[in-house]
């Protein structure tokens, strides 16, 4: 077969779509001006903004337009969601999970350092919380509780509806309310985002995960949320991130998630259909594995499978050598030499974690790409088994 190229890395990040790109253009060469001018070259610029953030508002059902804050990424919006709350609310406790982002993991180690008590849930072997151990650790000096509406390694789907509506029951009888946030950066332009229904007081994504530009993204602050700014040097984005906006970027997250929003049916009525093939022919061709990916409970495009015996970095070289691009697990985690926190958590062990692939698949995958990995994965897989001393050891006669 011959060779081709093929992407399944789309939770790391995606492409820009071409009607992206045509959106932003003018923002880059004739509507120029700063946001926060008063001539008409800025009034233009504040134009765009204003649109931009009322469609925002409106494509995560926010009520107010006020409540979208634009950021540089999601990272950055985890970090204002967590760090802004701990000084404008009573109370020194955080409540998060063992499988969050490495944004949100050490933004409170960081904060534990600084003397605050964070506890760190624990999930099922699928990834998931349980509703009534959140209940349990919630205490007065509880500030917020930050909740991944899906894992960016296995696709894991968190209840935060129910979570939300349990806080809310919660709240009523508590004279310092305990907020919510959750990281929506694998879910948004996947899963339609409504911040109503699922109870959030904060919500973060980030425009490169739905075929926006890179360098843009957007924290949701609901109304009333007492919150004080990372840094000081501007009234910008209700005084809660200094700085120029991004205009362009801007501009195009929103349409990326506009266009996204309208495509979410068929996208994943797709995308699951593809990476069921592809789990179905990875079981059938190759002995030895473990589907970490609960594909009832997930996002559509997401499939993280252990290969055992062998070391997962060897596998995603040789594959793309053949053109077959993935990842070991989180882009932001690449290069560290540690078992994945995630599959730790969920009971994977150490030596098939090693082994682990994410295949994340997008909008231009094709049955063909599928039947393309999987006539090179089976053959790749037994190369790097055949060089594995605990393969040998384990099949040698």
């Amino acid at each position: 077969m011959t060779k081709r190229k093929v992407y399944l890395d789309h939770s790391a990040t995606t492409y820009v779509r071409k009607e992206v790109i045509e959106a932003m253009m003018p923002y880059f060469s004739d509507i120029y001006g700063n946001a926060s001018s008063f001539h008409q070259y800025g009034q233009e610029s504040k134009k765009a903004l204003t649109q931009s953030r009322e469609t925002f508002a409106k494509l995560i059902n926010a009520e107010y337009s006020d409540e979208i804050i634009f950021t540089s990424c999601g990272t950055e919006s985890d970090n204002i969601a967590i760090k802004g709350v701990l000084p404008a609310n009573h109370g020194r406790h955080i409540i998060t999970t063992q499988i969050e982002h490495h944004a949100i993991l050490y933004t409170c180690q960081y904060l534990e350092k600084k003397g605050y008590k964070v506890d760190y849930l624990s999930t099922d072997s699928a990834g998931k919380v349980n509703l009534q151990e959140i209940k349990n650790i919630i205490t007065d000096e509880t500030v917020i509780i930050s909740i991944m509406h899906a894992n960016n390694e296995i696709g894991t789907i968190e209840p935060i509806a129910e979570i939300g509506q349990m806080l809310r029951e919660i709240n009523k009888t508590r004279k310092n309310p305990v907020l919510f946030h959750t990281d929506a950066v694998q879910t948004a332009g996947k899963i339609k985002l409504d911040v109503q229904k699922l109870g959030v007081d904060l919500l973060s994504v980030s425009a490169h995960k739905f075929y926006g530009p890179k360098g843009v993204g957007a924290l949701y602050v609901k109304k009333g949320t007492k919150i004080e700014p990372l840094f000081q040097g501007g009234h910008h984005e209700n005084n809660l991130k200094p700085g120029t906006e991004n205009i362009a970027g801007i501009v195009g997250m929103t349409k990326a998630l506009e266009l996204a929003n309208n495509e979410i049916s068929e996208e994943n009525q797709k995308i699951y259909g593809l990476r069921n093939k592809l789990k179905d022919g990875i079981l059938s061709k190759i002995p030895e594995i473990t589907i970490n990916t609960n594909t009832d409970e997930s996002v559509s495009n997401v499939l993280s499978v252990s290969f055992n015996y062998i070391e997962g970095e060897s596998l995603l070289l040789m594959l793309d050598m053949e053109g077959i691009a993935v990842s070991t697990g989180s882009a932001c985690a690449s290069g560290s030499t540690e078992p994945s926190h995630v599959l730790k958590a969920i009971g994977a062990s150490p030596l098939a974690s090693q082994g682990t692939i994410r295949f994340s698949l997008g909008k231009q995958n094709t049955a063909e790409d599928i039947d393309y990995v999987l006539e090179v994965l089976p053959r790749v897989v037994d190369r790097v088994r055949q060089m594995s001393p605990v393969w040998n050891s384990k099949f040698e006669k």
